[in-house]
């Protein structure tokens, strides 16, 4: 599911960032303890949190 985090407001993408930064986290752990089926997974919650980065950092560089 694409989402279009331009539309969002700074807090809201802060807030999405910490939750995708965490499920990548215990992506980690599980990959390490043979729990994880999906392997894709971590590859797109790395690419959500960059997306989510370039948006924050877009939205810092119009606001300087």
């Amino acid at each position: 599911m694409k989402t279009k985090y331009q539309e969002k407001s700074e807090a809201e993408l802060k807030k999405v960032l910490t939750e995708k930064r965490e499920a990548l986290r215990r992506f980690g752990f599980d990959a390490a303890g043979s729990k994880t089926t999906n392997v894709k997974t971590g590859r797109n919650l790395r690419r959500d949190i960059a997306r989510i980065l370039t948006v924050l950092n877009e939205v810092d560089k119009k606001s300087n």
